[in-house]
């Protein structure tokens, strides 16, 4: 039952967020136009201008409050030293820590180097918010580098005298279409510098730079059927590789910007963008043997229905070169080996699945002693591990990891002690199967030594030479923790920071609980995270949004301390619980949790995530699923919309920015690898555009004019199919915008919808908490924040 009352004064009393002044005429405004949503008896004032103004604020709290968490580090001295940049209670401050001697000290004397560059610039510089974030020594140490306001400077560390030198030029780029890079001209020399290889009227040439005679390689190359640039020479000189490519009908996306800064009429602009089902170049490696001048042919049957051919190199003898094979379907994958002198083709190695192979986020390769052996990543066991191959037969010599966890990277490979460094998940029992941890092992697959072994996330940081490493881990509950470490068993070598979060503490933001419930097999645990806003009391009840992105090339939900927490912080401070979720069809657990998505995007994991929210209501009745929303960008996007499609009986209340919501408009890359080739009527069947007259919840669109990601006809062919079946639903187009959530305009836009349509109360007016908030901060002492 819905009891509607009017706000109550005594609560902007309570809360404390305005100046006593100022109070009356906010209770004045929105007397009228707040209305509290009480739900199961209990009177709820949530989504009030005091709410907005403690949001807004907490922007700063949690950007500028929390100290002592370096994020990057920066070696040399021949890995003997680093540096780093951190915030403390003083400000911005630089670090300087002596590996040999566990020294830590600061980088520089901040006060003098603050007075010497005013001096020299003329301009006034605050010692702990220098302009600057990257420092480079030099002259042994004596000096400073770095760059600050358009030039680069250099200070004397024992004077403090600082000159300005050079001004800095823009880095100049220019970005190549696939087949522009294939056909523009390149002078290509051979390892001997004997010769040039070119192209050159679609054709492969070659000149002898000591008589500068012209020889053609080939003849029968045309505009319809040219010769790549891209020229690969055989570490002997006597060889030459390219492609011969056969190019395919582009697929022109268009963009009208509408409201251009330089001028007042509209401007088209164009991209190439292959969309699923489009026709793809062909390419076929060619052979030349520079003596005699000969093209030797290679036999394509084995990459004849090609997706894509990639990553062709010479063997370092020039015995043969390889190249990597990706089937279009993305259900089989080689690589294969071709001989320098007769062109014939081998397959080293051969991937096949059912599904799909993740060749975007899992593939890792490194040829040993020049491909006598190959390291390489497969699922063919139903979990990401690594493998020895013999690189003559091609057959598996050893599995080096295995077990129900996953390797997520290769970190190096040791050829002389044969030994791999490697970062995994899941392997440590009674840890979240997300968390990273780092590993070295032997070829063989004995000697595996854990290089750490927290319970946390660790983000890591190796120096060059792979001796020691900065291991900062952290868990979203659980602040970070910096130290040094050897590479070679884990030890510590030295404490470095320990972050400290006691501002955060005195303003009651808490920490994401780690939530876990069953997925839809009854087996499988499900991760996600449970965000409150700082006045959370549990006696009352809260609508649940959750914050989607559910695409199959990786997980998403945060694991280290602040990463992607704060916007979820700031909407749950109008009144809600934000939540966060991996569902099945995600990456980084087993095959078979991740193949759920294949041929099936509109899964999204959605039966795991309602189980999930179910299961988080009934430990705490504070959540209310009658209630529950759902926001997300591109893949969240077509996910977001989707939830009020095709589940509209849980979720009620959707939030959809850049979303790709039929597959078959979005590139071709990422929609074929999970949706798989040819196009069929499952495509159709994922599609939001198709099953719009489902729409069963409110509904707001954002998408920008400008998003060259994902086409915005997407987002416009859904309003289109919204409109035929008579729906009711937001819309919001942002002039001028590319792939975005919607930027600030949007969130405002988004925050108060899910005000509006979850709460049940008129958001305030923007000027009006906006007001409230820069009054609020003017009248507190020394610009406190909430």
């Amino acid at each position: 039952m819905r009891i509607i009352t009017h706000f109550r004064l005594q609560s902007f009393l309570r809360n404390q967020l305005m100046p006593l002044q100022k109070v009356k005429k906010y209770a004045k405004i929105n007397l009228a136009i707040l209305l509290v949503i009480s739900w199961s008896g209990a009177v709820v004032a949530q989504g009030t201008v005091a709410d907005y103004q403690r949001s807004d604020a907490l922007k700063v709290v949690m950007r500028d409050k929390v100290y002592y968490n370096p994020l990057s580090f920066n070696w040399f001295d021949a890995d003997k030293q680093f540096w780093y940049v951190q915030r403390t209670p003083k400000g911005k401050e630089f670090v300087l820590v002596n590996v040999p001697k566990k020294e830590k000290k600061p980088a520089f004397n901040h006060e003098k180097l603050a007075e010497g560059l005013s001096a020299a610039a003329n301009k006034k510089y605050e010692s702990y918010n220098l302009p600057f974030n990257i420092i480079t020594y030099v002259q042994n140490g004596k000096e400073l580098e770095f760059v600050a306001d358009d030039y680069v400077w250099r200070c004397a560390l024992d004077t403090y005298l600082c000159q300005k030198k050079n001004k800095v030029k823009p880095e100049e780029r220019r970005y190549w279409g696939a087949a522009e890079n294939e056909l523009r001209t390149r002078l290509v020399a051979s390892p001997d510098s004997n010769w040039i290889a070119y192209v050159k009227n679609y054709n492969v040439y070659l000149k002898s730079r000591q008589t500068k005679e012209e020889y053609p390689l080939s003849f029968d190359g045309s505009e319809g059927e040219y010769y790549s640039a891209d020229i690969q020479w055989a570490p002997d000189s006597k060889k030459l590789v390219t492609n011969k490519v056969r190019p395919n009908q582009k697929h022109t996306l268009y963009l009208i910007e509408s409201s251009p800064l330089d001028q007042l009429q509209p401007k088209l602009s164009t991209r190439d963008y292959l969309k699923p089902g489009d026709a793809l170049p062909v390419r076929k490696p060619q052979l030349f043997l520079v003596e005699g001048r000969k093209q030797i042919p290679v036999d394509a049957s084995l990459f004849s229905h090609q997706y894509s051919l990639n990553n062709l190199r010479w063997r370092q003898d020039s015995r043969a070169f390889t190249f990597e094979y990706n089937e279009r379907g993305h259900q089989v994958y080689r690589v294969l080996e071709v001989d320098g002198q007769t062109g014939s083709v081998k397959p080293l190695i051969e991937e096949k699945s059912k599904t799909f192979i993740d060749y975007s986020g899992k593939k890792y390769r490194h040829d040993v002693a020049d491909g006598k052996e190959i390291i390489w990543a497969s699922e063919r066991d139903g979990w990401n591990h690594l493998y020895l191959i013999d690189g003559k037969t091609g057959k598996v010599k050893k599995q080096i990891t295995k077990g129900e966890w996953v390797v997520r990277q290769v970190v190096q490979v040791d050829e002389k002690k044969q030994s791999i460094l490697f970062a995994a998940s899941g392997r440590e029992p009674g840890q979240d199967p997300y968390l990273l941890q780092y590993y070295c092992i032997n070829f063989n697959g004995k000697g595996l030594t854990p290089l750490t072994t927290e319970n946390a996330n660790h983000v890591i940081s190796f120096a060059k030479n792979f001796g020691y490493f900065i291991d900062s881990y952290s868990r979203v509950d659980a602040a970070p923790v910096t130290v040094l470490r050897s590479a070679t068993d884990g030890k510590e070598v030295m404490a470095l920071e320990k972050t400290d979060i006691s501002a955060l503490a005195s303003s009651n933001i808490k920490m994401p609980e780690v939530f876990t419930a069953k997925a839809r097999d009854g087996k499988t645990d499900i991760w996600g995270i449970i965000v409150r806003p700082t006045n959370f009391d549990q006696n009352k009840k809260y609508p649940v949004i959750e914050y989607i992105y559910a695409g199959p090339h990786s997980s998403f939900v945060p694991k280290s301390y602040g990463g992607g927490v704060r916007s979820l912080q700031e909407l749950a401070e109008l009144g809600f619980v934000v939540v966060q979720i991996d569902g099945m069809g995600t990456s980084n657990r087993s095959k078979a949790f991740q193949d759920v998505c294949w041929k099936n995007l509109k899964d999204a994991g959605f039966p795991d995530r309602i189980l999930w929210m179910q299961a988080a209501a009934q430990k705490y009745p504070a959540l209310d699923i009658t209630r529950v929303g759902i926001y997300g960008t591109s893949a969240g996007g077509q996910s977001s919309a989707g939830a009020v499609i095709f589940h509209p009986e849980f979720y009620k209340v959707a939030v959809s920015s850049a979303g790709c919501h039929d597959n078959r408009m979005d590139k071709i890359w990422w929609n074929e690898q999970w949706m798989g080739y040819p196009i069929g009527q499952h495509y159709a069947e994922s599609s939001n555009v198709t099953n719009a007259h489902k729409l069963g919840g409110k509904l707001m669109l954002i998408v920008g004019e400008l998003d060259d990601n994902v086409d915005p006809a997407s987002t416009l062919q859904l309003v289109n199919s919204l409109i035929k079946a008579d729906k009711d639903f937001d819309f919001l187009m942002v002039p001028g915008m590319g792939h975005s959530s919607g930027g600030d305009f949007g969130e405002r836009k988004r925050r108060d919808f899910f005000v509006r349509h979850l709460i049940g109360t008129q958001p305030p007016a923007w000027n009006e908490w906006d007001s409230a908030l820069r009054t609020s901060q003017t009248n507190k002492p020394n610009g406190a924040s909430n």
